[in-house]
């Protein structure tokens, strides 16, 4: 099945995971780590509110602390600029992978 039989809007979703520098990093930010990560929140809420991030936030498994986003975006180009531009990312507290996804969303 391709995507674009799966999403009629042409659209295509993909998984990003976001992975911390230290499993602890939850519990044990640093104020300048702090700051950041709101900024990391902020930057992500406006994609959210663009409509780009579908759904995004911290995923709190103890044993390996992550981040988890579905995006929709026009075409897979897309994704690398946005993971570049992540203040986390930039400031090299956040490595984010992605991959796409058949998503199935609500009508």
């Amino acid at each position: 099945m391709s995507e674009r039989i799966s999403n009629p809007s042409g659209k295509m979703h993909f998984m990003l995971w976001s992975t911390p520098p230290r499993t602890t990093f939850p519990q044990d930010m640093t104020n300048e780590e702090r700051s950041i990560m709101m900024q990391h929140i902020a930057y992500w809420t406006d994609k959210q509110n663009q409509g780009i991030a579908l759904v995004f936030g911290p995923v709190r498994n103890p044993a390996s602390p992550h981040g988890l986003a579905i995006i929709e975006v026009e075409n897979e180009a897309q994704v690398p600029q946005l993971i570049a531009e992540d203040p986390a990312v930039i400031a090299g507290i956040m490595t984010t992978e992605f991959h796409p996804m058949l998503a199935t969303l609500p009508k």
